[in-house]
């Protein structure tokens, strides 16, 4: 049975993961991380990573980019590894993230969703094609109404996994409200919306010559991500220090 630490237990993902993992029969939660304590769990809760001494063999983080730093330390000296899921790190978050990664087996996905990922090898293979065509490139993601970073993490995976292909070529465009000029080929225009109860959902758009092709995805619940955590976990216990991803669990299921 693997032991798992939910980092952000009482937040809307750390409550729906707990939830999967009581029916889950290769995983148990043994220790949770949560500033609040307004929900009565079956684990015992810290109010900080490092007050924590339950032995454990994985850490599952859904909570906030202020408390990454702590998360990284606390892993690297107790030598358990870390499904990184929070959003919205800074660059200098991502570099302490890339150098813990050196001491400690770290997968770090802005979406843990199956098809989410699958998205980004098909938007690869697409760009190739298209934007050698000319198409220009658009994406507009829509979350919920308490979503704080904004755009979302996804948006620039989804972005980064098409700039890729061309060594990084291209410039995101965040805002078009403050300056009136024509829009740059080696661009990908990145909008957001934030409104209601919406889980996820993100349209990457190519746009030609009398012709437009979308690739969408549409989350309709949290269990997506949930679900994709999990199977993280699972396969990250154990594992050796470096700098995983989903496309690891993916290539190891197949």
């Amino acid at each position: 049975m693997i032991r798992a630490i939910m980092h952000g237990c009482n937040g809307r993902m750390g409550q729906v993961i707990a939830g999967l993992i009581k029916e889950d029969t290769q995983i148990e939660l043994v220790a949770g991380i949560d500033v609040s304590n307004h929900i009565a769990n079956s684990f015992p809760v810290f109010s900080t990573i490092k007050e924590c001494d339950v032995v454990a063999d994985v850490i599952i983080d859904f909570a906030t980019a202020s408390a990454v730093e702590g998360l990284l330390a606390f892993a690297v000296v107790k030598q358990i590894p870390v499904v990184l899921c929070t959003t919205g790190l800074s660059p200098e978050q991502l570099k302490q993230v890339e150098e813990a990664s050196g001491k400690v087996a770290i997968l770090k996905s802005a979406n843990m969703s199956l098809g989410v990922n699958l998205l980004m090898k098909l938007l690869k293979d697409a760009a190739k094609v298209l934007a050698e065509a000319d198409f220009d490139i658009e994406i507009v993601e829509k979350h919920h109404n308490k979503k704080l970073d904004a755009p979302s993490g996804t948006a620039l995976a989804l972005a980064d996994a098409i700039n890729e292909e061309f060594d990084m070529a291209y410039e995101y465009k965040f805002d078009r409200s403050q300056e009136r000029v024509q829009r740059e080929k080696k661009e990908i225009g990145i909008s957001a919306v934030r409104g209601g109860t919406i889980v996820g959902d993100h349209d990457v758009i190519f746009a030609g010559n009398d012709e437009v092709i979308t690739f969408s995805h549409t989350a309709y619940s949290k269990g997506i991500f949930a679900k994709g955590a999990i199977q993280a976990a699972k396969y990250l216990a154990g594992k050796e220090a470096g700098l995983y991803n989903m496309h690891d669990v993916i290539s190891n299921q197949c």
